[in-house]
Order: C-alpha cells, then sequence, then structure tokens
C-alpha cells in the first residue's frame, strides 16, 4: 500500500487506541461568560451609562457618543479580567469569512512601565485598509483608507486561544467614501427598513406601536476527515472538496448513519465545540449525524438577525478550530465528495411584532388577516425577486450542490402544504376551500381552518417552504454567510409591506375588512405560480418551473447577473440599502471569486493527475505489460488473456490522462470557468476509472472508503 496512505491509516489506528480524558463539561453557567452582555454591561459601567447602551441593544434607541469613553473603559476592564491583553474589530469583509487586527491594550506610561487603556475613539473607530480586501473595483491600491465602526447590538465577546485571549468587537467596515465593503453593514439598513415597513403595516390593523424583531435560525451542515488523511488530499487542502475518488461499494445508501449513534471521538469533538459556543453565548441546541457518511449538523436556536449572524460567522470558526485539536478538519465545503449528499446551511427565517410572531396563523379573526397578509406578502416578494434571492446563493461550491439528490434546484418556489395551500386557493377564487364547513373565508370576519403549528408536512425539497411559524431557505450553501440572504430577503418583503399599506391606508375603517379582502386576492391570483407543495428534486418540477415562468439560473455566472439588473439596483437603493455602485460591487466580486476558485481547482487538478497519479499509472502499465511480454516468452498461456486485458486497459487510460490533461491545460490557459470545469470533469472520469484499476497498494491519494468510514 502506497506510504503516505498507510502512514494516515497507522496515525488513525493509533488514535483510536488512545483513551482520552474526557473533557470539561459544559455547564449551563457557562453560557455567555465570555460575552459582554446584559450582566457583565451592569456589573462593569456606570448604572446611567448601562441604561443608556442597554436601550440601544435591546430598542434600537439611538447610541449616545457621550457613553463611549465609559463603555470602553468597563469593556476593557472586563476583557482584562477574562485574560484579555489585545482588542481586535471583528467585521466580515466581502471575502466570505471574518477580519481581525490585533492591538494591544498596553499604552506606555511614566518611568518605563506600562499600562492597559482603551479609548473610546478605539471602541467606536478602527482604521484598517480598504483597498487590500474585495472591493469591486470601489477601492483602488492607492485608496488605502477605510473604516470600521462598533456596531453596539451585537455584543463585544472574547477568543481565547493557547496562550491567551483576545476581545472581539463586532464592527461594520466602509470605504472612506462611506461605501459598505462588508455584509453587515447592508444587512443593519435591510434591518432597519424591514422594521419600519413593518410598523407602517401593522398600524394599518389598528395595532399600536411595537418592537420589531426579525430572527433568524440558522442550521449548520459539515463534514469532518481525520487531519492526516486530508494532509494525503492536496485538492482537500487547496480547494475544501475531492476532485477526485471514485464512489465505494457503501456510502449513504443503506441510509444507517442519519440520526446514527454519534462516535465517541466525533462526540468528544461535539461537546468541546458546544463548551466553547456557549461561552460565546450562542444557544447551540442539536447536534446529529447527517445523512451522508462523515456528514454532521449543529443547530441554534432562534436569535435577533444581525446577532445570528454574527454568531454563524463564529460557529463556523470554532467547529474548524475544534476539530484541528481532536486531529480532525472541518469540511464546510458545499460538496467536498461526489456522489453523496453535500452541505448546506438551511436559512430559518421569521418576523415579530412585539410578542406576536406575524407568521402564527393563530386562531382569531384579526389574527388570521394579519398572518393572511404577510404570508401573502412573502408569496409575492418571492415571486417578484426570486432572482435577487438567488445571487445570494451563488458560487463554485453551491454549483456543485444545487439540483443534487439532496438540495434543492436553482429554481426558487415557495411551499406552504396542502391545507394552508387550499386556504389561499379559496382567498384567490372566493371559494370556500376544502377545509372550510361553509361560506366563503372572509379575511378578518371568519377564521382559517384550524392550523396547529405542525399543520404542514415538512418538504425537504422545497427552496423556500413554511414550517409553522417560519420560512426555511434552504438553498444556502455551508460555507456561505447568512447575511446577504437575508439582507435581500428583508428588502423584497419590505417592499411588499410598503406596497399593501399603500392601498390599506386609503381605506376608510368601515370598509378596511373588503379593501383587504381584494387586495390579497388580487395578490394571491397573480403570485401563486411561485407556490409547489412537491418534488422539488424532480426533472418534472424543473419543467414545469419554466412552464410557470420561473427563473432557472443554473450557475453562478448566471445567478449574479441579477445584481446588474436596473429593477433589483432600484429596488435596493430605494431602501438604502445598497446603492448601484455597491450592487456593481458585488457582482464584479462574486465573479472574480468564482473566477479564481475554479482557476485554483482545475490546476491543482492538473497538478495531482500529472504528478501523483499519471507517474502511478505509468508504473502499472510498464508492470502489466513487461508480466505480458514475459509469460509470452514462456509460452505460458494460463491468465494470458487476462494481462493482456489489464494491460491494454490501463494503456488506454494512460493515453486518454495525458489527453485529458492537455485539454485541460488548454482551458486554464483560456481562462473560461466553463471549459475549465468541463476539462476537469473530463480528468476526473479517467482517474476515477483508473481508481479500481491500479493495484490498491499503489494508489498514492487516500481512498473515500477511508475518508468517509476512518475517523
Amino acid at each position: 500500500m502506497h506510504n503516505d496512505r498507510i502512514h494516515a491509516i497507522h496515525a488513525l489506528a493509533a488514535r483510536a487506541a488512545e483513551q482520552p480524558a474526557p473533557p470539561a463539561r459544559a455547564t449551563i453557567e457557562d453560557f455567555g461568560s465570555d460575552v459582554f452582555g446584559e450582566q457583565a454591561i451592569r456589573k462593569y459601567l456606570p448604572k446611567v451609562v448601562a441604561e443608556k447602551l442597554l436601550a440601544t441593544v435591546n430598542s434600537g434607541a439611538p447610541l449616545d457618543p457621550a457613553i463611549a469613553a465609559d463603555v470602553a473603559h468597563g469593556m476593557k476592564e472586563w476583557a482584562v479580567d477574562r485574560g484579555a491583553t489585545h482588542f481586535t474589530h471583528w467585521f466580515m469583509p466581502l471575502n466570505g469569512g471574518t477580519a481581525e487586527k490585533h492591538d494591544a491594550f498596553l499604552e506606555p506610561a511614566a518611568g518605563g512601565k506600562a499600562v492597559f487603556a482603551f479609548s473610546g475613539k478605539n471602541l467606536v473607530l478602527g482604521e484598517p485598509d480598504a483597498s487590500s480586501f474585495p472591493n469591486g473595483g470601489i477601492r483602488s491600491t492607492f485608496e488605502a483608507r477605510g473604516y470600521t465602526a462598533w456596531d453596539p447590538t451585537s455584543p463585544a465577546f472574547i477568543k481565547r486561544h493557547a496562550n491567551g485571549a483576545t476581545l472581539c468587537i463586532p464592527t461594520a467596515f466602509c470605504s472612506f467614501g462611506g461605501e459598505a465593503l462588508d455584509r453587515k453593514t447592508p444587512l443593519l439598513r435591510s434591518i432597519q427598513a424591514l422594521k419600519k415597513a413593518t410598523t407602517r403595516l401593522m398600524r394599518c390593523f389598528g395595532l399600536p406601536d411595537e418592537p420589531v424583531r426579525v430572527t433568524l435560525g440558522a442550521e449548520q451542515e459539515y463534514f469532518l476527515v481525520d487531519r492526516a488523511f486530508w494532509l494525503q488530499r492536496p485538492d482537500l487542502v487547496q480547494t475544501g472538496r475531492t476532485l477526485f475518488g471514485a464512489p465505494p461499494p457503501k456510502h449513504q445508501q443503506l441510509e444507517d448513519h442519519y440520526f446514527g449513534a454519534i462516535r465517541p471521538r466525533v462526540l468528544k469533538f461535539m461537546e468541546e465545540a458546544e463548551r466553547e459556543l456557549w461561552r460565546l453565548g450562542i444557544p447551540a441546541k442539536t447536534r446529529h449525524n447527517e445523512v451522508a457518511p462523515a456528514q454532521f449538523e449543529l443547530a441554534p436556536v432562534f436569535e435577533e438577525l444581525n446577532l445570528a449572524v454574527d454568531h454563524n460567522m463564529l460557529v463556523m470558526e470554532v467547529l474548524r478550530q475544534c476539530a484541528e485539536r481532536n486531529g480532525l478538519v472541518c469540511l464546510l465545503h458545499e460538496k467536498p465528495f461526489a456522489g453523496v449528499n453535500g452541505s448546506g446551511k438551511h436559512n430559518n427565517w421569521s418576523l415579530a411584532y412585539g410578542a406576536r410572531n406575524l407568521l402564527d396563523p393563530g386562531d382569531d379573526p384579526a389574527q388570521n388577516a394579519i398572518f393572511l397578509t404577510v404570508l401573502c406578502a412573502v408569496v409575492r416578494a418571492i415571486d417578484l425577486h426570486a432572482d435577487l434571492l438567488r445571487t445570494t446563493t451563488a458560487g463554485a461550491g453551491n454549483d456543485c450542490r444545487l439540483g443534487g439528490n439532496e438540495a434543492p434546484p436553482a429554481v426558487v418556489s415557495v411551499f406552504l402544504g396542502d391545507q394552508l395551500a387550499d386556504v389561499v386557493s379559496a382567498l384567490a377564487r372566493g371559494s370556500r376551500g376544502a377545509a372550510r364547513k361553509a361560506g366563503t373565508l372572509r379575511v378578518g370576519v371568519d377564521t382559517l381552518p384550524p392550523l396547529p403549528r405542525d399543520a404542514t408536512d415538512r418538504n425537504r425539497t422545497s427552496t423556500f417552504a413554511f414550517t409553522g411559524n417560519k420560512f426555511e431557505f434552504r438553498q444556502p450553501g455551508a460555507s456561505q454567510p447568512c447575511a446577504a440572504a437575508n439582507m435581500f430577503l428583508n428588502v423584497m418583503v419590505a417592499d411588499s409591506f410598503d406596497r399593501f399599506a399603500d392601498q390599506l391606508e386609503k381605506s376608510p375603517p368601515e370598509a378596511f375588512n373588503d379593501t383587504l379582502q381584494a387586495l390579497l386576492r388580487r395578490v394571491f391570483r397573480k403570485h401563486e405560480r411561485v407556490i409547489f407543495n412537491g418534488d422539488g428534486y424532480s426533472a418534472e418540477w424543473v419543467a414545469e418551473a419554466d412552464r410557470r415562468g420561473l427563473p432557472n439560473l443554473r450557475d453562478t455566472r448566471q445567478a449574479i447577473a441579477p445584481l446588474l439588473d436596473g429593477a433589483n439596483q432600484a429596488l435596493v437603493a430605494k431602501y438604502g440599502v445598497l446603492s448601484k455602485v455597491e450592487m456593481e460591487s458585488r457582482h464584479e466580486v462574486a465573479l472574480e471569486e468564482y473566477e479564481r476558485k475554479v482557476g485554483i481547482e482545475g490546476g491543482i487538478a492538473l497538478e495531482i493527475a500529472r504528478s501523483m497519479i499519471l507517474p502511478v499509472v505509468v508504473d502499472a502499465y510498464s508492470k502489466a505489460a513487461t508480466t505480458l511480454g514475459r509469460a509470452s516468452a514462456d509460452g505460458l498461456s494460463a491468465g494470458l488473456a487476462g494481462l493482456r486485458a489489464e494491460a491494454e486497459t490501463l494503456g488506454r487510460g494512460l493515453d486518454d490522462l495525458s489527453s485529458r490533461c492537455a485539454g485541460l491545460e488548454k482551458a486554464l490557459a483560456a481562462g473560461d470557468p466553463g471549459a475549465v470545469l468541463a476539462a476537469m470533469a473530463a480528468v476526473r472520469e479517467t482517474v476515477d476509472a483508473l481508481e479500481h484499476e491500479v493495484d490498491d497498494a499503489a494508489w498514492p491519494l487516500p481512498k473515500y472508503r477511508e475518508m468517509l468510514f476512518l475517523y
């Protein structure tokens, strides 16, 4: 067996024989202990300052700039008490990750001494280089100035490492000219826009002004592989996915991994990750084996949207770090292994007004009217702006996943379930509906049929599914930040709310129910084409969606084109979320990232094929041909046909591999991502076929049967 593979397997066997001490147990007392939350704020800040800061955090009151110095001092004292020596402005540039530049609290003092200090200016504003992050042409190399600005609505937290700790301050990131260069800034703008539109619509129903809360629960899927195997796979190291690998005879077809017993090594990793997440105030709730072997999922409790987005970025970081400490590697690529399920990030979005969940059907006429209005607004938003929502899930990784047997297609549709779809149909047509006993459905007069929270079945194939009191957007990929999808979703729904309010505000009180009834009937009729309750994985649905006129943006280049659409740009600019320049910059960033990732994948595939696979195949062919020649010379007949067939197969494979590598090299030189992907697929077809022909002991890459089952 190839030395690298055997060493990796032996290393794994040695680790499996170890009996590590159980990790420290996560306790409820740990929750939020590394977060500058309400308890720490009240302890470390003067009472008046604490109340002002908490008013901003909890109810969105404008921040009083005069409290910055006091907040900075108290935050520093808390952080130092927690072991921190440095601070950083923690932000989300457009590269899909997070960024941080650490500065020490240390300040020189008289007599050659030093003190820990942290000013209000240090807290509120930072100045990183704005030209070295993706910016889509907004910044040139010589235009380096950019700013990070403190986001008080997302609490500061402590990140721990082997020799200390760092205070992390969530911030927005913008250019010298004020353009957003991050994901948080437009998200915050969209939340503000949706809150304003929600309040306006609720006033139409005679409700008093109450706090609006947009919430998110982001389910995170991921794979784990042993680090020893990962180190022997240049494709995994460089791209996060395997570019070669023949599916093993057994993978997920027995359906024995999903919700199966969690192996001790994996459970140890999960408990360590949960302990860190709980300390960071992240309510990690659910853990389980996912469908594919070596695949897992973590799901948190719902949180306020901005905080949930920040927390998901931390979840991904903690998973990677804890995996490494346990001799594992956490793979967040959407499709790290061909032939088995990929990984998504299900985006569970909901909206509350005061204590009222606006997506809860309720059981009284007024509540039903509000629910149906919000539901109608969401259906309208998705139908009109599905292309914009699809842009947020574009990417080279997700192109490998969408439309597969475990992920929704690129078509965006809405699942309501049969019972709710029947209500919508009855409302749209002025009929009573199958679920009602008599009469027609009168919004605001009759009640809906009883709708328990789980009145609808769950449709795992749907792109955008109503699941009882929220919508689940299943298209985002595992590695993708949650910010963009929710930013555009907020804008789309805000637009529907405002359009509805435009009409409802004109209605006299005595005619309100009739006006609302007519409005919902008209809108549901116009946009019900986007509602689909069937199998979203089927080819029939893709064809049906085309007949309905629903967009099907199959790959990244198609999916990001709507960012350049004038109507989309006008909609987003109308709410002050992204300007035309900012929209265009995001298109350029996405296109450049896609082209570069495909280029990297093609380059490493060519390198592996030529430097690792080709020599092994040449050696195997040489040995087979030599053996065949000797057998023929000795006049042996037994096994001669088999030897000849083996030599011929290896010879053809060698010719195909050489030819297809040349084709890949040519495609890379031309720089066309589509040609590169096609050439990579051709090379992979040959390599994966040769994996079954070459002596197992000589194959240089860890195989799927090892990586998916030995961990």
